[in-house]
């Protein structure tokens, strides 16, 4: 990803509480570090900070984009993309990407191809292959701001994150902050910052996908749906491994 000088791709403050060793001159963790590390009895824990895209079309089509600036497979983008007539695609740069997030969430295809992107403050756009998206980002939203104001460690946390699960339910549909990843694994997002995505063109495979629509009805790839309204939200997406299972 190229990131615009002065332009932190998440909030700065996740880089001093959560990422310590990610440099805020913009070169990130080599690949395989940074994003696992053990945490004691409750098996090990993997942690990818970065932004996910919700986009819904005119066609019915919906996206949901990840833009991962750490983990443990480095920096990467994935797109997950679920159709009108219900049929789920995974587009994923690398086989060992594309395998764990398999077993994480649920679809019918999964795509091997180059994932290309830019972020700035004004607009995202992707290119993966099939897929090519241009989105424009608006303010940050009345509830981001409201998000903006909780410690970053405390955003991130899973137990603050299980404790406020049913809230967010309550507050979006389809949202949850805390479940089941499967293979005996449990995930938590804990969002950042949310900033609206207020226009955006998209094709798959060269066919036009229409004007930006909400994402409804929720996309069905794990225990969690993208907000309705299409959003940019930071977030940091914690999975956390059964004890004695490998990470």
């Amino acid at each position: 990803m190229r990131t615009p000088q002065g332009f932190l791709p998440f909030p700065a403050r996740t880089l001093g509480l959560l990422l310590p060793e990610f440099s805020r001159a913009g070169k990130g963790p080599s690949k395989g570090a940074g994003g696992g590390c053990p945490v004691g009895q409750n098996g090990a824990m993997d942690r990818f900070v970065g932004h996910i895209a919700g986009i819904g079309t005119a066609a019915g089509t919906r996206l949901v984009v990840g833009l991962w600036d750490s983990s443990r497979f480095g920096r990467f983008a994935d797109v997950m993309v679920e159709t009108a007539a219900g049929h789920r695609t995974l587009l994923a740069p690398e086989r060992g990407i594309a395998d764990y997030v398999r077993a994480t969430y649920t679809f019918d295809e999964v795509v091997i191809t180059p994932v290309t992107w830019t972020l700035t403050r004004q607009q995202l756009t992707l290119d993966a292959g099939v897929l090519r998206l241009s989105a424009d980002i608006g303010r940050t939203t009345v509830l981001g701001r409201a998000l903006a104001l909780i410690p970053a460690r405390l955003a991130a946390s899973p137990r603050w994150l299980t404790l406020v699960n049913p809230l967010a339910r309550m507050m979006m549909k389809g949202v949850r902050t805390a479940g089941s990843a499967g293979n005996g694994r449990r995930e938590y997002y804990g969002v950042l910052s949310i900033r609206s995505i207020t226009g955006a063109s998209a094709s798959w495979n060269g066919q036009d996908l229409g004007a930006l629509a909400p994402v409804t009805p929720p996309v069905r790839f794990g225990f969690s749906s993208a907000p309705p309204a299409p959003a940019l939200v930071a977030v940091v997406t914690t999975i956390l491994h059964a004890t004695g299972q490998a990470a």
